[in-house]
């Protein structure tokens, strides 16, 4: 059993990062994270993450296993903004863009656009086996370009990357020496427009649908007990969806948080049973949960939006996601090590 944080209001502190999947709405987990990588005070034990997530969290280990002590921080700052700037710029040739009505009127939706709606349709009728039969996709050679996966291999950081296998439903969570741009692929792997990963003779989709991302890994392999939640998903929102779209999105976003809020209910059990004595603290970790989100604006982009790779909308995210992280810095960086800094019965429970 790992030995117990000690509370301290300063000085430096270990946490762990749990980072949600959400397509081109990682541009805000980007700018999360390179925000905290600029804080001193702070250490990232372990990462785990799912989809969009696990390309951040990919990059960001690789950057700072490649730089070291002196260049890390530098060099995962680095990559994510490579990453995102080459994910742009190959959107460019899709026809999944918004139109220049969209952009003067400033919708970042895309859910009204001809292509937009073409692909909706399209995917509803056919299979990626029939759609892309030549199984094409741009971002796995970005991924490519941008990582060496053998640097990242052989980082010390615990990141752990989530996929679900299609015949169990199982969640399969890989390692940081396991880890490959096939992994990314599999962990983001929406299967109504890619065709399935298979990594050693196992099929998997997006790991969005058994863990996003999965607590466990954190809890099981890390000593920190300290989590920081990056949420990209709305959990809560303040009226009722009526139309076709709003309804399609309120339910992505409840599927692709149902898994979390769970894990997030059982560590919040775990808890009570601590404090009320009925379980020993050498046999169950104390969890404390932290988060990051910013459920008003991202519940109002639209799940079609998630598609939008124009690089104005992804700086707007990743400059929302600077200003949250800022923000959780300064109001609750010093609860790491002491207490929750979320109400976890009601944002989650």
């Amino acid at each position: 059993m790992p030995e117990k944080q000690v509370c301290k209001l300063s000085g430096h502190k270990h946490l762990n990062l749990a980072l949600q999947g959400g397509g081109a709405h990682g541009a805000f987990t980007w700018g999360v994270l390179d925000r905290l990588l600029e804080e001193d005070s702070l250490s990232i034990d372990g990462i785990t993450a799912t989809s969009a997530g696990a390309m951040n969290a990919a990059l960001a280990v690789y950057g700072i296993a490649k730089g070291g002590a002196a260049n890390g921080v530098s060099e995962a700052k680095k990559a994510m903004d490579m990453f995102w700037r080459k994910v742009s710029a190959a959107a460019v040739l899709s026809p999944l863009q918004p139109t220049i009505f969209d952009k003067m009127m400033g919708n970042t939706d895309m859910s009204m656009s001809p292509s937009f709606m073409a692909m909706d349709y399209l995917t509803r009728m056919f299979s990626p086996y029939q759609l892309n039969y030549f199984d094409l996709n741009p971002l796995e050679d970005v991924l490519k370009e941008v990582i060496d996966f053998d640097i990242l291999q052989q980082s010390n950081k615990r990141l752990f990357i989530n996929a679900t296998n299609v015949l169990s439903g199982k969640i399969k969570v890989f390692e940081v020496h396991e880890i490959d741009a096939k992994v990314l692929m599999a962990s983001a792997c929406l299967p109504f427009i890619f065709k399935t990963v298979e990594i050693d003779g196992q099929p998997y989709w997006d790991g969005g649908y058994s863990g996003n991302p999965a607590l466990f890994p954190l809890i099981y392999s890390c000593n920190s007990t300290d989590v920081l939640i990056v949420q990209i998903n709305a959990v809560n929102i303040d009226h009722v969806p009526t139309t076709a779209n709003d309804i399609m999105n309120r339910v992505n976003e409840i599927s692709f948080n149902s898994n979390l809020m769970r894990e997030v209910r059982a560590i919040s059990f775990v808890s009570k049973l601590l404090k009320k004595g009925k379980v020993k603290e050498d046999e169950y970790k104390d969890i404390r949960l932290h988060l990051i989100e910013a459920d008003e604006i991202m519940a109002g982009l639209g799940h079609a939006s998630k598609f939008n790779a124009d690089w104005d909308f992804l700086v707007h995210l990743k400059e929302i996601g600077r200003q949250s992280a800022e923000d959780w810095v300064k109001k609750n960086a010093a609860k790491v090590g002491c207490e929750s800094s979320v109400d976890i019965k009601d944002y989650f429970l």
